[in-house]
C-alpha cells in the first residue's frame, strides 16, 4: 500500500507496510502513482510486473526523457528488492496469538482527585467529577494501586504511573506519599516508577515545583493559549479567568524545569479553529514543548468540532507546520508533541498488533480503587474492570480491549496512517459509534494530515542536513 502527497513543497512517498518514505523528484512521484494500481503487495524477491512497469512508461512518456524513465524503474526495483517499496503486510498473521498473549500491565493513570478548582467549559470529567461524587484518593488505595502495577507487570522493569484528576495537586501530600513509597520498592523489586502529572497549575508553587522537576519524568500543563481563547473555556470556580494566574507560574516552572520533559498542553473547539495562532503564542511566550488536542464532543455542544470545521483545520496544520520549519532553521525552534515522528524503523510493530494498550496495558484507578480501561471510560460501570483489592475480575472486558487494533478495525483496513496512529481512541469510537472496533471519523481526519504534517517536517530536516553537509 502506497500513500503519496505534497507539503510545504516537499513530495513524499509512503510505503505503509515497511514504514519507508521517501522523498520524491518528479518522475518518481509520478511513477509510483503509475504503478501502484497494478501493483499492490509483492513478495520478495519479486521483479516489478510487466504491466506496471508498462503503466509507467506509457503514463511518463510525453512528460520525461526516456532515459529518466528507465532510470526510474531501476530505481524503483531497488526499492522492491530492498523491501520499501509495495512491500507485503506481513504482520496480520500474528494478531491471533497477539490476542492469546498474557496481559502486563506496564501504566496507571491515578486519579488522585476528583476534584478541581476550575471548571472548564469541555471537561469530560464534569469539572473533576467523572459524573459521579467529588473525592480523593486516599494514601491506602494509591498503595494498593502500585502494589497492583508492580504484580501485574510480569518482567517489564519500567512502569509508568500519572497523577490525574481532576487537578492532582488538590490531593499533594497523597501524591508525594505515593511518590516516597513508590522509590522505597523499587530496588527490592527490581522496578523502575516513572511519575507524571497532569495539573491546571493554580496551586502551582515552589514545593511542588522543586518536587515535579526532582521526581516527575514529565509535567503536563493545561493552557489554552491566548488570554481570550484560554479564560472562554478555562475559568474558575467564580467565573474568572485562569490565564493570568497560571501564566507566571508555568514560565517559571518551564525555566527551573531545564532539560527535563514537559508539555504545555491545549485544547482547540469550534470557537478557537485558528488553533496554531495558540500554539505559537506557547512558542513566543517562551515555552519549548507544547501539544495543541481538539476537543472531543458530541455535535449538541457549541464547541464541539464539526466535520465543516475540517478544511480549516486542515490549513491550521500546514501552516503550522510551516512555521515550525521556519522557526527551526532561524534557530527559534519548539517542540510541538504531534510533529514528532521516528522514521529511522519505521512504526513499532507492538502498537501495530495492541492499539494503545487501554484496558491492557494501562488501567485508570478512581479514588476508591476501582479499575477501568482509561480515564476516559471512568465512571461508565459497563467498563469496570476490578479494583485494587481482587484484581481484574472481569477479564471479558480486558479480552474485548485485546482486539483494539487496526487489523479489528474495517475503517483502517485502507487508511495510511494506521500503523502510526494504532487505530485511534477507543473511548472515541464507543462514544460515537458504540464499538470500541470503529472509529471517531473527524478525529481520523486531524490525525493524518498531523502525519503527512510530521513526515514532512522530518524530510525537510533531512534535507536541510544534507544541505549543510554538502557546503563541508
Amino acid at each position: 500500500m502506497i500513500h503519496q502527497f505534497i507539503n510545504n513543497g516537499i513530495a513524499i512517498v509512503m510505503d505503509i507496510n515497511s514504514g519507508s518514505v521517501h522523498v520524491a523528484d518528479p518522475v518518481f512521484y509520478d511513477a509510483v502513482a503509475a504503478a501502484e494500481p497494478l501493483v499492490g503487495e509483492l513478495e520478495r524477491p519479486c521483479p516489478l510486473p510487466e504491466e506496471a512497469e508498462a503503466a509507467v512508461r506509457d503514463s511518463l512518456k510525453d512528460r520525461y526523457p526516456e532515459a529518466e524513465i528507465e532510470e526510474v524503474l531501476e530505481a524503483m526495483q531497488a526499492l522492491i528488492d530492498a523491501e520499501e517499496l509495495f512491500t507485503k503486510d506481513t504482520y496480520r498473521e500474528f494478531v491471533r496469538d497477539f490476542k492469546a498473549r498474557k496481559t502486563v500491565v506496564k501504566a496507571l493513570c491515578l486519579h488522585i482527585a476528583h476534584d478541581c478548582n476550575l471548571a472548564c467549559r469541555y471537561c469530560f470529567a464534569g469539572e473533576g467529577e467523572y459524573h459521579g461524587r467529588r473525592a480523593l484518593m486516599s494514601y491506602e488505595v494509591g498503595k494498593k494501586a502500585l502494589d497492583f502495577l508492580v504484580e501485574n507487570s510480569g518482567l517489564r522493569q519500567n512502569l509508568e504511573v500519572d497523577f490525574f484528576g481532576g487537578e492532582p495537586t488538590m490531593n499533594w501530600e497523597v501524591v508525594k506519599q505515593l511518590v516516597e513509597y513508590g522509590r522505597s520498592i523499587e530496588k527490592a523489586r527490581g522496578k523502575r516508577f516513572r511519575f507524571t502529572l497532569t495539573t491546571n497549575g493554580v496551586l502551582l508553587n515552589d514545593e511542588i515545583t522543586e518536587f515535579c522537576n526532582r521526581e516527575m519524568s514529565n509535567v503536563v500543563l493545561s493552557l489554552d493559549g491566548r488570554k481570550e481563547v484560554n479564560d472562554r473555556m478555562r475559568p474558575t470556580r467564580n467565573g474568572k479567568g485562569s490565564y493570568d494566574i497560571i501564566v507566571p507560574k508555568f514560565l517559571k516552572f518551564a525555566e527551573l524545569r531545564g532539560d527535563k520533559d514537559y508539555f504545555i498542553r491545549g485544547t482547540f473547539t469550534h470557537e478557537n479553529l485558528e488553533f496554531s495562532e495558540d500554539v505559537l503564542h506557547f512558542a513566543d511566550l517562551g515555552f519549548r514543548k507544547m501539544s495543541m488536542e481538539p476537543v472531543v464532543a458530541g455535535p449538541e455542544e457549541p464547541y464541539a468540532i464539526r466535520e465543516e470545521d475540517l478544511p480549516v483545520i486542515m490549513e491550521q496544520y500546514d501552516r503550522l507546520a510551516a512555521e515550525y520549519v521556519k522557526r527551526r532553521r532561524e534557530g527559534r525552534g519548539f517542540v510541538f508533541f504531534h510533529f514528532q515522528i521516528d522514521l529511522r524503523q519505521g512504526p513499532c510493530v507492538a502498537k501495530r498488533l495492541s492499539g494503545c494498550g487501554s484496558g491492557t496495558e494501562y488501567l485508570a484507578v478512581t479514588p476508591w480503587g476501582d479499575l477501568y480501561p482509561c480515564h476516559q471510560f471512568v465512571g461508565d460501570e459497563r467498563f469496570l474492570l476490578g479494583n485494587v483489592d481482587e484484581g481484574i475480575t472481569r477479564p471479558d472486558i480486558r479480552d474485548e480491549f485485546k482486539l483494539c487494533n487496526v487489523y479489528a478495525k474495517p475503517k483502517c483496513k485502507e487508511c495510511f496512517a494506521r500503523f502510526y496512529c494504532s487505530g485511534g481512541c477507543a473511548a472515541n469510537s464507543f462514544k460515537f459509534h458504540g464499538s470500541l472496533t470503529d472509529a471517531y471519523d473527524i478525529g481520523c481526519e486531524m490525525q493524518k494530515k498531523r502525519i503527512e504534517c510530521a513526515i514532512m517536517i522530518k524530510a525537510a530536516e533531512m534535507t536541510d542536513a544534507a544541505a549543510e553537509r554538502d557546503k563541508k
